[in-house]
């Protein structure tokens, strides 16, 4: 029996990650921002994001670098996967 082995893309996963956490990150950057909801969040993640403040400015800061983390991440977890699917 012929087994199919499916991989990932590993720039479609890059992006996709980038792309919702991206989201995520603006978010809870806004919501801390506007309601202060969140604001623990930020304040933590603003020490690994240089510029993330719970501000719209910081927020759009904060998700750039989110962006690129989350992509970085995606696509080392596509070329993991990858790489033990094919066996």
């Amino acid at each position: 029996m012929k087994r199919y082995v499916v991989k990932l893309d590993v720039r479609a996963m890059g992006i996709a990650l980038g792309v919702v956490w991206s989201f995520g990150v603006i978010l809870t950057g806004l919501l801390a921002a506007y309601t202060g909801l969140g604001k623990a969040f930020v304040d933590i993640m603003g020490s690994c994001y240089i510029g993330y403040t719970p501000t719209l400015t910081g927020s759009l800061i904060g998700g750039t670098w989110a962006f690129v983390d989350g992509g970085i991440t995606g696509a080392l977890i596509a070329f993991i996967y990858n790489k033990f699917a094919s066996g």
